[in-house]
């Protein structure tokens, strides 16, 4: 399989090709100028392997939650290559990228549990509780959701608490720290590399979508963040 995969839905710019099972990656942590660097990024590494979008069988895009005008770019920049090439495109959720980035970096084991919680400013969170599959990828508990600190629903055993609301929201860790067996919770942003390895999964299982059906998932109404 080969596939190309880009994410700045974050305060960091990546994009990953999938070739075969070996995956290159280029990533720049940024707050800004995504739009500016994630083209220069997709041609490094189509031209490193002598692969041109038309040659690949899927796009992959961090489709949300996360920053409004990251995710749009994503979106926007994914569409324009499908719509020239017809590649059928997959997206792939930002908050199951991180779980799986989890589950790699601590080498957790099937039917261990993940929860995600990453800053979605104006003082909420985007979370959501992911289990680790037989094959390392992960699947979600429920659905994604958004509300403030308190509204993290912590039960049962973790193996991992990861992303950047728990550095951003001190009651949420201190809530946590209250648990059992608690983990320390790991800041961690949305990559490409699992993007790319969540996308070729769903692809494989019949996923994709043609370039018009690529859409956003924001979460929240309001996109106007308030300055803290």
């Amino acid at each position: 399989m080969k596939l190309l995969a880009i994410d700045t839905a974050t305060e960091q710019c990546s994009a990953a090709l999938l070739i075969d099972g070996a995956i290159r990656s280029r990533l720049l942590p940024t707050a800004r100028g995504h739009a500016d660097t994630i083209l220069p990024m997709i041609d490094a590494l189509l031209m490193e392997q002598g692969c041109k979008v038309r040659d690949l069988d899927c796009l992959a895009f961090g489709r949300g939650p996360g920053s409004f005008t990251g995710v749009r770019i994503a979106v926007s920049v994914i569409q324009g290559l499908a719509l020239a090439t017809r590649v059928p495109v997959v997206g792939v959720s930002n908050l199951a990228a991180v779980a799986r980035q989890a589950a790699v970096t601590l080498e957790l084991k099937a039917a261990q549990r993940i929860l995600v919680c990453m800053d979605a400013r104006m003082h909420e969170t985007y979370w959501a509780t992911y289990t680790v599959l037989p094959d390392g990828m992960v699947e979600i508990e429920g659905e994604e959701q958004l509300g403030g600190p308190d509204s993290v629903v912590m039960c049962g055993r973790y193996a991992a608490a990861v992303g950047t609301a728990w550095g951003a929201h001190p009651e949420l860790m201190q809530r946590l720290a209250k648990e059992q067996c608690a983990p320390v919770p790991m800041s961690m942003l949305p990559r490409a590399i699992e993007v790319a390895e969540l996308g070729a999964a769903a692809y494989s299982a019949g996923a994709g979508v043609n370039a018009a059906d690529a859409q956003p998932v924001y979460l929240r109404d309001n996109v106007v963040a308030v300055s803290r």
